[in-house]
């Protein structure tokens, strides 16, 4: 069915919402726990979103993010607070050795306790990672990087521990690795029969489906602005601009 082995969860993350910026709160801070931990369609007890707007919810319930990826950003951007470069500064809640964007596709479904989830969407980096980085180009450094981890939906609730293991069950979509969506979605984001098989793409959330018919539909590439830069309105004195 696949060749991809059983890999360990290192640390199982959650957090609190809590004051951030000068727009509201942010439950980015995420915090190892050492116990088990409920998985319901929303996410895990005990952790919050800021802003469910845009955070959260069933497709985006379970964040994961490569723990290899920190010794990279340490080495591209030494300025960073080495603090935040460990598991949860990018506001996971799942840290893991051996899963990373090239070998982990859309749909992809796992078991990992006694829950299930499939790989639902990378993440589409926000500036709100400026803030959190002090780096007033972080979430554009994400993004062309592609280290961006990503969400997972839940398809049965269960239970989920430090120390558990992510088996790869079903893999529905081989030929759509996170690394050819996230190119898809930021390097060539005009290609038409990338676009087409994108709109097509089922296990994918129905705004990202829709992203892809308004650029086929427009021949142009949606603003990224606001999502990437840092509104003046959440800038605080002496935070990056």
């Amino acid at each position: 069915m696949n060749d991809l082995p059983p890999v360990k969860l290192d640390h199982l993350l959650v957090g609190r919402s809590a004051p951030f910026g000068a727009t509201g709160p942010s439950a980015i801070d995420k915090r190892r726990v050492g116990q088990p931990l409920r998985l319901t369609f929303t996410g895990f007890e005990g952790d919050e979103q800021g802003d469910p707007r845009h955070h959260g919810g069933p497709d985006k319930a379970v964040h994961h993010y490569p723990a290899e990826h920190y010794a990279a950003w340490r080495r591209d951007c030494p300025e960073l607070e080495p603090e935040l470069l460990r598991a949860g500064g990018f506001g996971e809640n799942l840290s893991t050795f051996g899963l990373t964007e090239e070998n982990i596709c859309v749909g992809d479904v796992f078991r990992i306790g006694t829950a299930l989830v499939q790989v639902s969407q990378a993440r589409q980096p926000c500036w709100k990672l400026n803030l959190r980085f002090s780096h007033l180009r972080m979430s554009s450094l994400v993004q062309a990087s592609g280290r961006t981890g990503w969400y997972y939906r839940v398809v049965e609730a269960g239970e989920v521990a430090p120390g558990d293991t992510l088996y790869l069950l079903e893999r529905l979509h081989p030929d759509w690795p996170l690394v050819r969506l996230l190119h898809h979605l930021y390097a060539d984001p005009l290609n038409h029969e990338a676009l087409t098989a994108m709109a097509a793409l089922a296990v994918l959330p129905s705004s990202w489906r829709e992203l892809a018919r308004q650029r086929l539909g427009s021949s142009r590439v949606e603003d990224w602005s606001r999502r990437l830069e840092t509104p003046k309105a959440a800038i605080r004195e002496g935070e990056p601009r």
